[in-house]
């Protein structure tokens, strides 16, 4: 290894530019004790890392000045001649250099902390949403109801503000605008799930500091803003007309349709799998969605009984429980009926296009698409059939209120001391809570297998009726 001199002593930019890589491992002697050693990268390109000889304390130390092109020829001889001036001072010029790399990295860490915090200062109500969605809640839809409504209602108005300078007035102003539409239900939900987001930010950082002054959503009585004849609770029960009216509905709409020569021509009916849905909603109590879910496995018809799988059934998660629902004649002979159509499809209402079962919202918007006259729709909906094929009277009605309904008919048939127990078991309410529903397992089995049978035979006996003369349930 060689030690290479400067033509004048000093090395000059061009010389050093035309060190060839041979040069590899010599050392330069730019003068004043300033060394350079050359150096060769992966690509070829060579570098010269110059290095400052002093003593101290009768050794020979070496200061970094700089590698060069990366450092210019004069900021590398002006840190030679800063690092002989500290020598001078009597100071070790390496220490001096940690000590300003250490104020530098200080400094850049004060810098970075101002501008977290800026950053943090500025979170919106769409950050906050995204955080909220993806640790604080979790839907057995997937959150998907959530974000529809969020991306509908709030963010539009409220997104992109500032969650510091949120106020209780903003949010009155987005609840105002759904109930002005006559959407009451939607704001009351999205209210609840708007006070829900901000209690859990309330506890946790960066939102806690930025809602120092507390969660605005519970200064909001979204109570006082909705009108003062809003119920959240339905009451719709169909009548005995209304429920042979909808036989003969379903019926005629069928037979037209496949007598009919021309079928464009022709309104299509509610598919045969829906019309199936809505009797074995009202003569099991099963909510829709329940219905919807099932797979052919869980229907036993020897034994006549039909499973609901606690992961198909409403309630929280820890809570929920398997349902077994004992199966009338009348439910029997339809779900009979319903696996002629779907018997080779593991589920009973299989989707067309996916290996599952159906969305479990397309009953009701087939049911609802067909009662327009109730809807505030603007505008016609692609691909969905719209009419009043399904009106029964002055009120929409939806499938759950077709279990609303089977178990007010069923309460007043069994009449019994417990009735409201017995149908409750079958409406699958949690009626034993608290420590008794860890000793008390005395079975109604019996008491619901007839309270089924008896909602069944009355459902016979009303859609088998040759007229439409009033009865009560």
């Amino acid at each position: 290894m060689a030690t290479r001199k400067a033509v004048n002593g000093q090395w000059t930019v061009k010389e050093l530019e035309a060190i060839p890589p041979e040069w590899k491992g010599d050392t330069i002697a730019d003068g004043n004790g300033l060394f350079g050693d050359v150096r060769v990268n992966g690509k070829g390109e060579v570098k010269v890392s110059f290095r400052y000889a002093f003593k101290l304390e009768g050794k020979v130390r070496w200061f970094y000045c700089g590698m060069f092109p990366e450092s210019s020829l004069t900021e590398i001889r002006s840190e030679r001649d800063k690092a002989k001036k500290s020598i001078k001072s009597g100071v070790d010029p390496r220490l001096e250099k940690a000590n300003d790399k250490i104020l530098r990295a200080e400094a850049q860490q004060e810098i970075k902390k101002r501008e977290e915090k800026r950053r943090a200062d500025s979170l919106t109500v769409r950050d906050m949403m995204d955080a909220w969605l993806e640790l604080g809640v979790k839907r057995k839809d997937g959150n998907k109801a959530i974000i529809q409504s969020f991306n509908k209602h709030l963010l539009p108005s409220v997104g992109d503000a500032e969650v510091r300078s949120l106020s209780e007035h903003d949010l009155i102003k987005v609840y105002r605008s759904i109930i002005k539409q006559g959407k009451n239900a939607t704001a009351l939900e999205l209210s609840k799930d708007v006070n829900q987001m901000i209690t859990w930010a309330e506890k946790r950082n960066p939102w806690r500091r930025l809602l120092i002054e507390g969660n605005p959503a519970s200064l909001v009585e979204i109570s006082k803003l909705l009108p003062d004849n809003f119920t959240k609770v339905r009451e719709r029960v169909l009548s005995i007309d209304e429920i042979k009216k909808l036989h003969h509905i379903f019926n005629i709409t069928t037979e037209t349709y496949n007598e009919s020569k021309n079928k464009y021509a022709t309104e299509r009916p509610l598919k045969k799998e829906v019309q199936i849905a809505m009797w074995l909603c009202l003569s099991t109590l099963c909510r829709i969605g329940e219905l919807l879910m099932t797979e052919w496995q869980h229907v036993d018809f020897d034994n006549r009984t039909w499973l609901i799988p606690s992961a198909n059934t409403k309630g929280r998660a820890k809570n929920k429980t398997d349902h077994l629902v004992y199966l009338s004649d009348f439910a029997l002979e339809k779900f009979k009926e319903l696996y002629s159509i779907t018997g080779e499809s593991k589920w009973a209402f299989p989707a067309r296009y996916t290996k599952s079962h159906v969305c479990v919202k397309s009953a009701s918007k087939q049911i609802g698409d067909r009662q327009l006259k109730f809807s505030k729709r603007t505008k016609k909906l692609q691909y969905r059939v719209e009419n009043n094929s399904l009106v029964l009277g002055d009120r929409e009605w939806t499938p759950h209120d077709l279990r609303r309904t089977g178990a007010t008919m069923m309460q007043n048939l069994i009449g019994l001391e417990n009735s409201l127990l017995v149908t409750d078991l079958c409406l699958h309410h949690n009626v034993v809570t608290g420590s008794a529903k860890h000793y008390l397992f005395a079975g109604y089995d019996d008491a619901m297998r007839d309270a089924w049978q008896k909602l069944g035979l009355r459902l016979e006996a009303i859609l088998n009726a040759d007229n439409l003369v009033s009865d009560n349930l």
